[in-house]
């Protein structure tokens, strides 16, 4: 059986997917964590194998025996993965997941997602979303868990997954606002309810403008940081329909792999990036904006390509279109995954 490093990523997002990768392939792994010296960046910058980026107490991590392969995201970590495929004669294969930095011929297998827009190349597997935990295992369990919050809410119950600011686009007040007022009209033409979770990426401000907005019966739950019963996962479970704002592909993943629809929310200027009357202003947002459509384009990362996939596969739609039907794909993001990682090392 192989054996796997984890070389853990150091942004959380991506943390989550590399560790999912690892529990689907259910080799044994031993998970290596790294700190960073912050100013050394020529080794990434320049694509070398080298591990001057990490510390030395980093450094005496990684010695033989070497494993058959390693798995990481994030561009501090490609010196490091690629220094252990030398150091093994080339025994060790190197999966990188989300956005490559180096040339694609750099690495064994790329798994990536369209708003990195990762050209096709026979080292790059194009995912439609990203790789996460979500498993019916783990909703029946939340079903269970959350069902004394959730059971007695009106059905359809719609959980609304907020996010934040990403990129261009901005989720301040007037867009949570708009949020709240929309969702309460879906949840109230039908009957229904809503399930709200904001996030740590939801700024308070916008917090307190999408729950004054909400004119439905609902459960709202404002996220704080270290409290332990979050109920994100039994709002998957018990959801009817999902609503989640298009900031996140994390979270739109998530909730496509309930097989439930799945409506994705406008900050302003995902749709039409000529409207500006729906955006919230902020300067970060501009400058990004500048940055997509001017500069050297792996500096930024379009998640409208994401959001015109999900359209274009029916798997999920914006509020105010027809909504989404159910869809369950034959083969989902982390089957195809698990399938090419095994194909690369003659498991299959």
């Amino acid at each position: 059986m192989p054996v796997i490093w984890l070389i853990d990523a150091y942004r959380a997002g991506e943390r989550g997917q590399v560790r999912a990768l690892v529990d689907a392939l259910g080799w044994p792994c031993e998970t290596k964590v790294l700190s960073y010296r912050k100013h050394v960046f020529l080794p990434h910058v320049l694509g070398q194998s080298t591990l001057r980026g990490i510390s030395a107490e980093s450094a005496a991590q990684l010695k033989a025996p070497w494993p058959d392969l390693v798995i990481t995201c994030g561009v501090r970590n490609e010196p490091v993965c690629r220094w252990i495929r030398e150091q093994s004669g080339g025994h060790t294969r190197y999966v990188h997941v989300g956005r490559p930095w180096a040339s694609l011929d750099s690495f064994d297998l790329v798994i990536t997602t369209p708003q990195y827009r990762v050209p096709a190349h026979p080292h790059v597997l194009n995912n439609m979303l990203t790789l996460h935990s979500v498993t019916e295992e783990r909703l029946a369990q939340a079903r269970s868990e959350w069902e004394s919050t959730f059971a007695e809410l009106p059905r359809p119950r719609f959980a609304v997954m907020v996010g934040g600011d990403s990129g261009p686009f901005t989720l301040g007040e007037k867009a949570a606002a708009r949020l709240g007022r929309e969702a309460s009209q879906l949840a109230r033409a039908k009957g229904g309810s809503l399930m709200i979770s904001t996030s740590s990426r939801t700024r308070p401000a916008a917090v307190d403008a999408l729950q004054a907005a909400i004119t439905a019966p609902n459960y709202f739950y404002r996220w704080q940081a270290g409290q332990a019963d979050n109920p994100y996962l039994g709002m998957l479970a018990w959801a009817d329909r999902l609503i989640v704002t298009g900031d996140s592909i994390a979270m739109l993943s998530e909730a496509c792999a309930t097989g439930k629809p799945v409506t994705m929310f406008d900050l302003g200027g995902m749709r039409d990036p000529t409207d500006e009357s729906a955006r919230d202003f902020r300067l970060g947002g501009a400058l990004y904006a500048l940055l997509l459509r001017w500069l050297w384009r792996p500096l930024s990362r379009d998640i409208t390509l994401v959001h015109r996939r999900l359209r274009e596969a029916g798997c999920a739609s914006w509020v105010g279109d027809v909504l989404a039907t159910a869809m369950v794909p034959a083969k989902t993001d982390m089957h195809r995954a698990v399938d090419a990682v095994q194909e690369l090392l003659g498991e299959s």
